[in-house]
């Protein structure tokens, strides 16, 4: 039995069902159960609740033989590194009651970075907190998410244009969700692996902002910019949508360190993962993008 997090979410819905394709047996922990999809409904153990939850964890991990643990985001915590250790220390203490073998960590690149990162070094307390489980441990350590861009799709259809806080003319490292959960499932497919190890999860591209922008206008067939925003109008726009001064500190902070090159002694190592930024742009954005025109 293979445990999932937060199934019905980006990664974890991919991977689902990628898990369901090989017949693995699922069980996913789930907030509400009605919000999973039919077809998957049917065919996985479902148990409510959330995974920061004692009790909803040792019904999930009866029996489990590894577990896919990523923590949701939730912009009203107090803290960053407080909300991923929250569900970290839970898990920990779950899969050592269990006896799990192997369990699989969302994560970020960067690891052993030198300064505060926010959310990024609360996904590395994360790793060293489940590390201490006793089961072998994958962190899976990703770069910006083009998924991202999703959030900017009235910018890029009403204006032409995107923003992030990184410079237009350096490479910004990438991932597709699709790739994070394809991962996983290889990992979950195949438990002979061992020990502890932090696993860079990069695209194949290296592409600027910049080059972003013009790869994005070639699949919408119109021009599309890219705007650098700077970091104080960023922590403006969050504190305009009501995040509090923690979590903009934890946003900051967080984009700070990408823009410094935190990604970048991983994504010199990393075996790149299949989908590229123009074939996610044609399947993914463009889709999304036509969605809100018509």
């Amino acid at each position: 039995m293979i445990v999932v997090t937060t199934p019905t979410g980006q990664i974890g819905s991919r991977l689902v069902r990628r898990l369901l394709d090989q017949d693995e047996k699922v069980r996913v922990i789930v907030r509400d159960a009605a919000r999973l999809d039919h077809t998957v409904r049917r065919r996985v153990e479902s148990i409510e609740g959330s995974h920061d939850d004692p009790v909803v964890l040792d019904k999930a991990l009866t029996g489990a033989k590894a577990l896919f643990l990523l923590v949701p985001p939730n912009p009203q915590a107090p803290s960053a590194e407080e909300h991923y250790l929250d569900f970290a220390r839970a898990g920990a203490a779950a899969v050592a009651r269990h006896g799990v073998g192997h369990v699989i960590g969302v994560s970020s690149a960067g690891h052993g970075w030198p300064a505060p990162a926010g959310v990024l070094s609360a996904a590395f307390a994360m790793d060293e907190e489940l590390g201490r489980s006793g089961a072998a441990y994958r962190a899976l350590c990703m770069p910006f998410y083009m998924e991202n861009l999703l959030g900017q799709l009235d910018a890029i259809r009403g204006h032409g244009a995107f923003s992030l806080t990184c410079a237009g003319d350096l490479p910004l490292a990438l991932i597709a969700t699709r790739d994070i959960a394809g991962t996983a499932a290889r990992l979950l497919t195949d438990l002979s692996w061992t020990g502890q190890e932090n696993l860079p999860v990069f695209g194949p591209d290296r592409l600027t902002p910049d080059g972003m922008a013009e790869v994005i206008g070639r699949e919408l067939g119109r021009p599309v910019t890219y705007r650098r925003m700077s970091m104080d109008a960023y922590a403006s726009l969050l504190r305009s949508r009501g995040a509090g001064d923690q979590t903009v500190k934890d946003l900051t902070e967080a984009f700070t360190a990408q823009d410094h090159g935190i990604y970048d002694a991983d994504w010199a190592t990393a075996e790149p993962t299949p989908t590229d930024f123009r074939t996610w742009c044609r399947e993914v954005l463009k889709p999304a993008v036509d969605a809100r025109t018509s």
